[in-house]
């Protein structure tokens, strides 16, 4: 499903944000093609970085398209999770598709990766458990009959079954956090940043796979 377009159903979210990145928004009545003309070559490479630093804050991909609405657009900020950050979302990331994740420590980025390192290495909720103890230390056992993954955000945003539709690495973050009964990070918060940050610079080299298809 992943691999063939015909039958993958995030692609109703790819077409979307081609649309999305064609439509004039905002005061200025401009469009994302206006300032970054052809996405297959403006965006090429792009989502691979990502998160990063940019201007002195780190960003992850959906708060860059939400910065550029608001600076560039004089638009106003899309929600996280909606239907229109996650159709943007998964075009620009569709564009590198198939290239290695290059997230690489940097010294303005050391303080936010360390703090990534440290969410992930942290036990938390009712159950006491870390994304380390699932992902790393028991990654390959079976959790209620089914493979534990090593937790790689490879193929984000991903249309997964379970949700009959597209959502976000955070989305899946927040998950995990409910099942092990801790508070969740709030959507666009610097920690739910810093542990993306993390597991994407822990996946470094691998291939983009978004739009992905998970159980």
């Amino acid at each position: 499903m992943q691999d063939d377009p015909n039958l993958n159903p995030a692609q109703f979210w790819v077409m979307d944000g081609q649309s999305l990145w064609q439509e004039r928004v905002g005061k200025r009545n401009i469009s994302c093609a206006s300032c970054h003309g052809d996405s297959k070559t403006a965006m090429r490479g792009v989502a691979v970085q990502f998160p990063k630093m940019v201007q002195g804050k780190l960003q992850t991909l959906e708060g860059q398209i939400n910065q550029c609405r608001v600076t560039r657009q004089h638009a106003p900020r899309l929600a996280y999770e909606s239907k229109e950050l996650l159709a943007l979302t998964v075009f620009v990331a569709t564009q590198s598709k198939g290239m290695p994740i290059a997230v690489e420590e940097t010294p303005t980025n050391k303080a936010s990766l360390q703090k990534g390192r440290q969410w992930f290495d942290t036990r938390m909720g009712q159950l006491n458990l870390s994304c380390a103890q699932c992902h790393e230390d028991r990654a390959g056992l079976k959790l209620g009959g089914s493979a534990i993954p090593q937790g790689h955000p490879t193929a984000y945003p991903i249309y997964r079954l379970e949700w009959q539709n597209l959502g976000s690495l955070q989305r899946r973050l927040r998950n995990c956090m409910s099942g092990v009964r801790a508070q969740q990070f709030e959507y666009g918060s610097p920690e739910m940043a810093q542990l993306e940050l993390f597991l994407m610079w822990r996946a470094r080299g691998m291939p983009l796979e978004t739009p992905g298809v998970r159980p």
